[in-house]
């Protein structure tokens, strides 16, 4: 007579009767439909942005590509363009609407078999995301494959496209995952998505290790996540109104489904103080609005910050009044989800804390970088619109010291504002 293992039977019954949570089938239904949905959301994207009319019948890869990129995986750019040129372009961009989809849907089949659970062991954690860690391996496999393409550039009938009719010279560039980089980031991507929604989730469970930084961890994590759902949903509603009312509707969708989160988020930490550097190049720019191609449109690098953007648009101050609501309200709510006992100034440095992290996560995913050009026997950009350049990064020291004030601020007032409502939490009653 063989034990039985916590998962093999439900909670809070001593029954024979198995609840087979953690099979492969289970395992391969949530990888399945994280996988759908990204397909999904980077298909319709491309197709807004017009990727259906590459050559090739490149549109597939080019949705593969995408896909690697939204999971923290590697495409690089190879160029071929004969003896006498030289080919080189590099893109580094985050598709967070693909990511998010992905994550929330990865997210909830993690959580899902784990629900009305109290404790949880860690080898039972481990084997669950095992499953779908192996599953999710060979899924990237197959997009790291699909991954690849290669185009011919048009010189055009200028003078760089004179020379490369008379030396014969035929650019191709093209792209491709690389693979070994690409399952790596990928499976640490997955590992980050499961870390997250067990920290988010209430219900749960948690080795019996680690049930002590409940308190304190959870209310923060929850709080940060609906904050950050909060900015997109904001520019969810943005999106729409601009799509309805200032034509372009195509474009508007388009950066919707594939950076919406890069755009807001942005937006977010530039309403807290934070300044971004950057620089717009040639043909490149960026979705929306307007007014920042418009700042970094410039012959030297530029700072993106609210005064920047003040001198084009006073109605940027308005972010201030966005970002204090949001934060208050998170605040709020990581007070009202923790222990009554906790005191003011521990939900001051909880959500200062968290906001630092979140802030930090916003630099390092929303780094936009993009580069190329092309050059005939050392002549480059004669009229062809042969090379470009973008770049946006942010000065990260300033944005993580001013996510640390806001947080103490917004943490101490949240705190405040939930004395009458509080409860218990999940960790404890109150004290």
């Amino acid at each position: 007579m063989s034990p039985q293992t916590p998962s093999a039977q439900p909670a809070g019954t001593s029954g024979a009767r198995p609840a087979a949570r953690h099979g492969w089938l289970q395992a391969l239904a949530a990888v399945l439909a994280g996988l759908v949905l990204m397909v999904v959301v980077a298909a319709l994207g491309l197709w807004a942005s017009g990727a259906t009319d590459l050559p090739d019948n490149a549109y597939p890869r080019v949705v593969a590509a995408t896909l690697v990129t939204a999971v923290g995986g590697t495409v690089e750019f190879t160029g071929d363009a004969g003896a006498i040129a030289e080919t080189k372009a590099g893109l580094t961009v985050v598709p967070l609407s693909v990511t998010l989809a992905g994550a929330l849907v990865l997210g909830a089949g993690f959580l899902r078999p784990l629900r009305h659970r109290a404790v949880a062991g860690a080898a039972e954690l481990a084997g669950w995301a095992g499953r779908l860690g192996v599953l999710w391996l060979l899924a990237l496999v197959g997009l790291a494959l699909a991954a690849r393409q290669n185009f011919t550039v048009d010189l055009g009938n200028g003078t760089i496209g004179a020379i490369g009719d008379l030396f014969g010279a035929t650019p191709e560039v093209g792209f491709k995952a690389a693979m070994a980089p690409t399952l790596v980031f990928g499976v640490l991507w997955l590992a980050g998505v499961f870390v997250i929604a067990l920290l988010v989730s209430r219900g749960a469970p948690l080795p019996a290790r680690l049930l002590r930084f409940q308190e304190s961890v959870r209310p923060a994590a929850y709080a940060m996540v609906v904050l950050l759902l909060a900015c997109v949903g904001l520019g969810v509603v943005i999106g729409l109104v601009v799509a309805a009312t200032r034509g372009h509707p195509a474009e508007t969708f388009a950066v919707m489904l594939l950076g919406l989160p890069n755009v807001v988020w942005l937006a977010f930490t530039i309403g807290l103080g934070a300044t971004w550097n950057g620089r717009v190049d040639g043909p490149f720019g960026l979705p929306m609005p307007h007014v920042l191609d418009e700042v970094l449109r410039t012959p030297d690098v530029s700072e993106l910050n609210l005064g920047s953007l003040a001198d084009y648009d006073g109605r940027i101050w308005w972010l201030v009044v966005v970002d204090a609501v949001l934060l208050v309200g998170a605040a709020f709510l990581m007070a009202a989800r923790s222990p009554a006992r906790t005191r003011v100034w521990q939900h001051a440095l909880h959500m200062a804390v968290a906001l630092a992290l979140t802030v930090l996560m916003i630099c390092l995913l929303g780094r936009i970088s993009a580069n190329y050009g092309l050059s005939i026997l050392g002549l480059g950009d004669i009229g062809g619109g042969l090379k470009g350049e973008l770049f946006l990064k942010p000065q990260v020291w300033g944005a993580l010291g001013l996510a640390v004030l806001w947080g103490l601020v917004t943490g101490f007032l949240g705190a405040l504002l939930a004395r009458g409502v509080r409860r218990g939490g999940e960790a404890g009653p109150p004290g």
